[in-house]
């Protein structure tokens, strides 16, 4: 039996404020800190104990996956730090208010933004300062592999190399791996595991902070699925 422990960043500053946040790098609040501190306790005492790590480029995940594993006094366990694991990228609409934008464009054309599966939201500029070519930690990755825009199904197409080269082998390897990530990039894992249809997916949703155990056979097939608590 291999387990897979998906972690969804506590609340950040920028879901308190109901902003899209996209690839921008936002701190956790002080409830997402709590947050992420229960989330580790909650898995010590389930005896589902991670032995690898994996998380995003961004500071709200990592240092949800930092507070947890401190809970869990595991701070010195292995982590890989993946861009292919952030968040789904928000375009333009990155660093809005979600209620001053459904005033502007209309409640049903941003919920289509949010929820459907294959439109993409307004796209940035490359001249954008919120265009993550400008950013370091992304120097090397080419033009194709930085979004200006993405759907939740581009986020499947960017997770999946991850899941195939990096926490597949670790699975392998050390049987318990968390992942500290996203909504979308953990709806993308789900939607892979599960085999789920766009239609499926679209009515998933993680709620921050909370731990879900996937739990697989050697060949990983899902054989249980569920929160802890």
């Amino acid at each position: 039996m291999k387990n897979l422990i998906l972690l969804r960043h506590g609340q950040s500053e920028w879901n308190l404020s109901n902003r899209f946040t996209g690839w921008t790098d936002v701190e956790l609040s002080d409830k997402g800190r709590e947050e992420a501190r229960r989330a580790g306790e909650i898995i010590a005492q389930s005896g589902v104990i991670p032995r690898y790590c994996f998380t995003s480029y961004l500071k709200r995940a990592i240092h949800t996956l930092d507070i947890a594993l401190d809970a869990m006094d595991r701070s010195w366990l292995p982590v890989v730090k993946d861009w292919h694991l952030n968040e789904r990228h928000y375009g333009a609409l990155q660093g809005l208010n979600k209620a001053e934008t459904a005033e502007k464009y209309g409640a049903e054309q941003v919920h289509i933004w949010r929820r459907s599966y294959d439109v993409t939201p307004p796209a940035l500029r490359p001249d954008d300062d919120r265009y993550p070519g400008l950013d370091e930690r992304y120097v090397g990755l080419s033009a194709d592999e930085l979004p200006l825009t993405e759907s939740l199904k581009d986020t499947v197409a960017r997770v999946l190399p991850c899941w195939e080269e990096l926490i597949v082998p670790a699975l392998n390897l050390y049987d318990n791996v968390i992942v500290a990530a996203h909504g979308n990039s953990l709806r993308a894992l789900v939607m892979m595991l599960r085999k789920m249809t766009p239609e499926e997916i679209i009515a998933e949703e993680i709620p921050t902070g909370s731990p879900r155990v996937i739990s697989l056979n050697d060949r990983l097939e899902v054989v249980g699925d569920r929160y802890l608590k």
